[in-house]
């Protein structure tokens, strides 16, 4: 409003007088033509609202059909027919015991099928399944009734060469003429590898035992450090270890026998606060053998032990004679084992006695060239001859209680120039072979693989920490 519009009233009427008054005069002569103008402006916003409407008609105006169709459905021979070309196939499988006959076997695995075990217990090749004493695989396809189609077992190789690297297959079937057929086969042994940690409270075969390795790997872990680490003295309470080792498989599946333990392929063992290692690395010539991380050979001259894990019960000194019940000088070491333990040479050399002499019963003699000879004794058996080259932890004998002895035992000595020593301070102060240069960038790349796995392996020892 102006300023003086308080003043003054009457102003504003005043201010808007000039325009009202033409406004009011143009519509009392024009009245008409402003009436039919609004009716034209009226009928185009109707022209408008008709062509945004909806042009569909309304459904329930729309015609409607009932269509009826018969469907014959496939005959029911015919789906009888092709339900039986499909036929159910049953695969169940077990461990082989010392007491099992071919009924009893079957009884377990399912299979009701006189005629197959009646081949199994008199077909030559299938009864080899039922000898022995027993841990075999077996995995049988039978039909929805139990009727036996195919029966597969697998067991550790008989071959002298196999080792431990073929198992034997068996296979039952039937030929195209619809008899029963037996065949075996000799194959490869398949491989995993596993992880695996603990820690020491008492032996390592408790700490190992409690971490789930099998007994055969921790016997490969004492033999791996044994120049290092005395396992019965300098063992310590908190020590702790990681392995990664392989397992073994037979057609893909784990293996029973052995506890399934393949090699040990990298350790870590913690003694005393001392970390030592090994890694298994194959040279360019085909040898393998353990190494440290540094590339130092953990092969020493001589073996710290001619067995691969024992106790020992008589070390290098004066004693009480438990035959000839008087003291004298022990000289040598014994190992206390069953009967039948493998003995092996300490090192290279040539055998120049295997025969029987006096006292120690049994006795294989080797020469390792420099004045440095060993001696085994009281063996139960003889696996080489005079004059055959040994390699190093080659199998020479047994363990036995020939020749004077209270018990089963090996008694080993070690001579230098004619003079006894004692074998475990030999082993010790032996030289170490050093892995060449050319080999020492593969055998880098394969210790940076080793050490994420064994570093995960110690992992799973870890203590668990609890969080708030």
């Amino acid at each position: 409003m102006p300023p003086d519009a308080e003043r003054h009233p009457k102003l504003p009427a005043m201010l808007f007088r000039p325009l009202h008054e033409p406004l009011e005069s143009l519509a009392r002569r024009h009245r008409g033509t402003l009436v039919a103008a609004a009716a034209v402006l009226l009928a185009g916003f109707g022209i408008t609202a008709i062509a945004v409407a909806p042009l569909a008609p309304d459904a329930a105006d729309l015609p409607r059909r009932t269509v009826t169709e018969s469907i014959a459905p496939p005959d029911l021979p015919a789906q009888l027919e092709a339900l039986a070309a499909h036929t159910l196939s049953l695969t169940r499988s077990d461990i082989t015991r010392g007491t099992d006959t071919a009924e009893s076997l079957f009884a377990r695995l399912g299979v009701r099928d006189g005629q197959a075990a009646a081949f199994l217990r008199g077909d030559p090749t299938a009864r080899r399944l039922l000898g022995g004493r027993g841990g075999r695989m077996v995995q049988v396809q039978t039909t929805a009734e139990g009727f036996l189609e195919q029966l597969v077992a697998r067991w550790p190789s008989e071959a002298p060469d196999a080792g431990n690297t073929h198992f034997t297959r068996l296979t039952v079937s039937r030929a195209a003429d619809g008899r029963w057929e037996a065949r075996t086969a000799t194959a490869a042994y398949g491989t995993e590898q596993r992880l695996a940690s603990g820690s020491i409270s008492s032996t390592l075969f408790a700490a190992t035992d409690a971490a789930g390795i099998p007994d055969a790997v921790a016997v490969q872990i004492a033999d791996i450090f044994s120049t290092d680490i005395d396992f019965h003295r300098e063992l310590r309470k908190g020590d702790t270890f990681s392995v990664v080792y392989e397992s073994l498989t037979a057609d893909g599946q784990p293996v029973p026998w052995n506890e399934g333990a393949g090699r040990v392929l990298a350790a870590e063992f913690v003694n005393a606060g001392r970390a030592h290692h090994a890694v298994w690395f194959t040279r360019a010539d085909g040898r393998g053998g353990y190494y440290g991380a540094d590339g130092r050979s953990l092969r020493r001259s001589f073996l710290a032990s001619p067995m691969e894990f024992s106790r020992v019960t008589s070390g290098f000194a004066m004693r009480f004679h438990p035959v000839l019940r008087t003291n004298r000088p022990h000289l040598g070491v014994d190992y206390g084992a069953p009967v039948g333990t493998p003995v092996r040479t300490v090192a290279d050399g040539i055998v120049v006695f295997s025969g029987w002499q006096n006292g120690y019963g049994k006795v294989i003699e080797v020469d390792h060239g420099n004045g440095k000879t060993t001696l085994y004794a009281h063996l139960s058996r003889h696996d080489v001859k005079k004059g055959q080259r040994v390699q190093q932890g080659q199998r020479v004998g047994a363990v036995g209680m020939t020749g004077m002895t209270t018990g089963p035992h090996l008694h080993f000595e070690f001579r230098v120039n004619g003079t006894h020593q004692d074998p475990l301070r030999i082993a010790k102060s032996s030289e170490a072979v050093v892995l060449d240069g050319a080999s020492r960038p593969r055998f880098d790349e394969v210790v940076q693989g080793v050490r994420a796995k064994l570093a995960l392996a110690d992992s799973l020892n870890a203590p668990v920490v609890a969080s708030r």
